[in-house]
């Protein structure tokens, strides 16, 4: 949070308040739902190099050491991978085993392993539904198409993500 706070994600205009609230209700989603440790530290940085959603980015890919060292490895790799996604290259493919993942900082393709694609799937999922609870213009325009996008992930997210997905994004087609 320090880090955060220094970066200026507390003065970082976002959907339902600030950036550093929003990475806080990510985090605390994937608490809910039993994410490991790693993957909720993944959720409260996620959008430390920026995303292809969301371009504003609080340290450039090329500080990946510095941030490990901050909030672990394994936490700084999800990290990477998911601000690393081009989502329309990746998108249709991710829960495909063999499924290309693209990065948009090297333009490289690569297949993550299932664990990572997972953690992407899930930390996808606590984001865009962030959004859709506290911006109900968001849900209007985006509901449908996220749910698709989940109901094609849905192998890869846990039981409680898929509720979830369900419920909030159902509800913006009523």
């Amino acid at each position: 949070m320090a880090l955060l706070r220094e970066l200026g994600a507390a003065d970082i205009a976002h959907p339902g308040g600030t950036l550093v609230a929003h990475l806080q209700r990510v985090r605390g989603q994937l608490a809910v739902w039993g994410a490991r440790p790693a993957l909720q530290v993944a959720g409260l940085c996620h959008a430390f190099y920026g995303t292809d959603g969301f371009p504003t980015a609080l340290l450039s890919p090329d500080s990946r050491a510095e941030l490990a060292e901050v909030i672990g490895a394994e936490a700084e790799a999800i990290v990477y991978l998911y601000a690393s996604c081009d989502r329309k290259a990746t998108y249709p493919t991710l829960a495909d085993a063999d499924g290309a993942f693209r990065n948009r900082f090297t333009g490289r393709l690569h297949t993550p392993e299932l664990q990572l694609r997972r953690d992407f799937a899930e930390l996808s999922a606590a984001n865009e539904l962030d959004l859709a609870r506290v911006d109900s213009a968001f849900r209007e325009q985006w509901g449908a198409e996220l749910l698709a996008l989940f109901t094609r992930f849905r192998p890869l997210l846990s039981r409680p993500a898929w509720s979830d997905c369900r419920t909030v994004l159902a509800a913006g087609l009523r």
